[in-house]
């Protein structure tokens, strides 16, 4: 794709969801921080039933220091990995309390060095939460930014890289939530919708079926 195919891409894309927000539910930054570290390797849906209870009671890091490990894996058992997704969550918790007076630190590096927080974590909570311009490139993402020829990418860094070098402003800013929901709804792994998709005519997928998007 060309950067004025990109722009075009996201033009459109635009169009139906001007404001793309993530699908987990949270109502703070810490919240937010928690339900991002669950979500892998699960999804939104998922993350979103088992907290739901959970971010009834629990909205700082030291509410849940106070229900603890235990605690914490009764509302988050129907989520893979639990064990080690609780023993993350209270370790972060403890971190957040003792090393940044219980907030959530505003910066990639500094989020990174909390126990489950890799990049595209971070990534997720500076754009959705500070709302810095950066792309966490999850699953979707990775297949979107290869498939259509956007950005494509052996390594989740490479495409990352990718996208913050062709992606322009003003549609930097949203790109990392239109690519997630495209690759979740529109761009799916098996049997992508191509003969309804918006952007069908820009995209370089060998394989997308012959029929032209709706004009």
């Amino acid at each position: 794709m060309t950067v004025a195919e990109i722009a075009e891409f996201f033009e459109r894309l635009a169009v139906a969801n001007p404001e793309p927000v993530t699908e987990l539910a949270y109502a703070n930054g810490y919240q937010l921080l928690v339900a991002v570290v669950l979500s892998a390797q699960a999804t939104d849906v998922g993350v979103n039933k088992a907290t739901k209870r959970l971010f009834e009671t629990v909205h700082t890091p030291q509410q849940m220091i106070d229900l603890g490990q235990d605690g914490l894996k009764s509302h988050i058992r129907t989520i893979g990995l639990f064990n080690a997704k609780a023993r993350n969550v209270i370790a972060l918790s403890h971190r957040l309390v003792n090393d940044f007076g219980g907030d959530v630190p505003d910066n990639r590096d500094s989020l990174e060095t909390l126990p489950g927080v890799g990049r595209k974590t971070a990534n997720v909570v500076v754009s959705v939460l500070f709302g810095q311009e950066t792309c966490a490139v999850d699953t979707h993402v990775f297949r979107v930014a290869n498939r259509t020829g956007m950005a494509p990418g052996k390594t989740p860094l490479l495409v990352e890289n990718a996208i913050m070098k062709r992606v322009k402003p003003p549609w930097r800013r949203h790109a990392h939530h239109w690519l997630i929901l495209h690759g979740r709804y529109t761009c799916t792994a098996r049997s992508p919708k191509c003969a309804v998709c918006p952007v069908n005519d820009l995209c370089q997928f060998r394989a997308k079926m012959d029929a032209p998007a709706p004009g």
